[in-house]
């Protein structure tokens, strides 16, 4: 059972790909793509965390939404950043990113499913 966000997988992996994206561009030069990265994959987590925090499903909902789409922000500047290194291999963050995504939905959908109840 989820008590708080800190027991949730999906903060928690978010979490974990955030300190991957800051550990992976530590050393980038490209300082604008670098921190539009960083940020974005802190927001996916601070707003699971902030989300939670609410105690409102609608609410929730919003941020989890929120969330998912800094997922898909992140997603983008990956690939972007993938087509400028082309030696840099980050097929693993962006597949954690997808799967983060797809976590994300899959908990908007059940939350959505208890309020239509």
């Amino acid at each position: 059972m989820i008590r708080t966000f800190e027991d949730s997988d999906v903060w928690k992996r978010s979490c974990q790909l955030a300190v991957n994206i800051y550990q992976e561009f530590k050393t980038s030069k490209d300082y604008a793509l670098k921190d539009q990265m960083q940020q974005a994959a802190v927001s996916i987590s601070s707003n699971i965390a902030e989300s939670a925090e609410r105690n409102s499903t609608p609410d929730y909902i919003k941020f989890l939404r929120y969330s998912k789409g800094s997922c898909g922000e992140l997603r983008t500047q990956l690939y972007i950043h993938q087509r400028i290194h082309t030696s840099t291999d980050i097929s693993t963050l962006i597949q954690e990113s997808k799967e983060i995504s797809a976590m994300l939905q899959a908990l908007i959908k059940s939350l959505q499913r208890r309020i239509s109840k």
